[in-house]
């Protein structure tokens, strides 16, 4: 998933696809450990996905704080 993709949705909806991406990653573990996954490589990708996801939210929600702020500096 592209960043540009992921920035263009609301945190809510990050949270759930970041819950999403880890219980795929919980999956491919599994499936890892019994020998069924061919594609190695998406293990690499989700998890990617994850680290993208998590970092956006954390940008979002800063920036939120930092608006909150602002105002309340505006405020008095």
């Amino acid at each position: 998933m592209k960043s540009k993709e992921i920035r263009n949705k609301s945190v809510e909806s990050l949270r759930e696809l970041l819950k999403e991406r880890r219980e795929r990653l919980r999956d491919l573990r599994f499936a890892l450990s019994g020998g069924k996954v061919k594609n190695v490589r998406e293990i690499r990708e989700v998890k990617r996905d994850i680290a993208r996801i998590s970092t956006i939210i954390k940008e979002k929600e800063n920036d939120i704080k930092k608006d909150v702020v602002i105002k309340e500096k505006n405020i008095n």
